[in-house]
């Protein structure tokens, strides 16, 4: 359920908050591809993770939006 709680963290924050973080994920996400064209990366599951993480900040960000108007 570590997901689930991750969500409820989200939902929580501001939508400055989650622009924030989604621009770190974004760099995280960039590092991560770079590592992985290098053959430095040993975890290649933390891609997908991180992917689906962005999809879930902007899934939120715009469920806020929507609200606010």
């Amino acid at each position: 359920m570590k997901t689930s709680k991750y969500i409820e963290e989200l939902k929580s924050q501001s939508v400055a908050d989650l622009n924030a973080q989604l621009v770190n994920a974004k760099k995280e996400l960039f590092n991560l591809r770079f590592q992985n064209a290098t053959n430095q990366l040993e975890n290649t599951s933390r891609i997908k993770e991180v992917r689906k993480n962005i999809a879930r900040i902007q899934t939120i960000i715009t469920e806020k939006e929507k609200v606010a108007q």
